[in-house]
Order: structure tokens, then C-alpha cells, then sequence
């Protein structure tokens, strides 16, 4: 965990996030003292209402973020040692092997069941072009 959130990328979001949510105090501050200023105004209240909710929006997405990752770390080290970082109920059903860098959207997909002549003309005659495609950039790889 500790690998994570003292890593170069993450200092610099913690400073990142420190700088935005220091800078929307201090422009809450600044509008409030405009706001009872002789020049003041209701759009000075206003504005000095929308900078803490900037704050709390920039702490909410930093802390999400940072959950966020360390969530990512802790899968890819429980995929790498294949023991979970934390013991839990052991899972019902087993799951295939995963390379880190292996997603759902880079597996190959699950075939669908096949479609015949009869329920659709035209993704049957789709699917054999397709097949079709499929053969001739095998035979171009041998």
C-alpha cells in the first residue's frame, strides 16, 4: 500500500490536491471578506458558498482516486501471487488465470450460439465472410 501512495505519481497528485483544495479556502475566505466589504455583493455570498463545495470535491475525488488505485495494486498482487493480499471466504467458483496486463476486453470473446440460414439470411451469409476472412489471414501468417 505504502508502494503506492508514496509513489512519484501519487506525490504529486497529493500535492495536486493539497494546492487545489488550499486555494478554494483561500478564495472562500477572500469572497466572504468582499461579500461584507463596501463593493460586496450577493454573487460575492454566492461564490463564497461554491468554494468549499469545490474543496470537498476536490478531496472526494483525490481519496477516490487513491482507493481506486491501491484497489487495482491489491488485484494485480492477489493475480501475481494467486493468494488474496488478505484473507477472506475463499471464492465459490473458480476463475481462469490472468496475466496483469491481461483485461476482460483483451480476452477473446465467448462464441455466440450460431445463427442458421433459416432465422437470418444475411448474418449467416455476414458470418461466412467473416469465417472466410479468418482462413485466408491464417493461411497469410503461415
Amino acid at each position: 500500500m505504502w508502494r503506492v501512495v508514496l509513489s512519484p505519481k501519487w506525490m504529486l497528485w497529493h500535492l495536486l490536491a493539497l494546492v487545489a483544495i488550499a486555494g478554494s479556502v483561500v478564495a472562500t475566505i477572500w469572497q466572504w471578506h468582499r461579500a461584507g466589504s463596501a463593493m460586496g455583493s450577493a454573487l460575492n455570498i454566492g461564490y463564497g458558498v461554491q468554494w468549499p463545495l469545490f474543496a470537498v470535491f476536490f478531496a472526494y475525488m483525490w481519496w477516490r482516486f487513491l482507493r481506486m488505485d491501491l484497489r487495482e495494486h491489491r488485484e494485480l498482487r492477489e493475480m501475481a501471487t494467486g493468494a488474496p493480499a488478505e484473507p477472506g471466504p475463499a471464492p465459490a467458483v473458480e476463475q481462469e488465470e490472468l496475466a496483469p496486463w491481461d483485461t476482460p476486453f483483451t480476452r477473446a470473446p465467448i462464441p455466440a450460439a450460431p445463427v442458421t440460414e433459416a432465422e437470418s439470411p444475411a448474418l449467416s451469409e455476414y458470418n461466412r465472410m467473416l469465417a472466410a476472412l479468418a482462413a485466408q489471414d491464417v493461411d497469410d501468417k503461415r
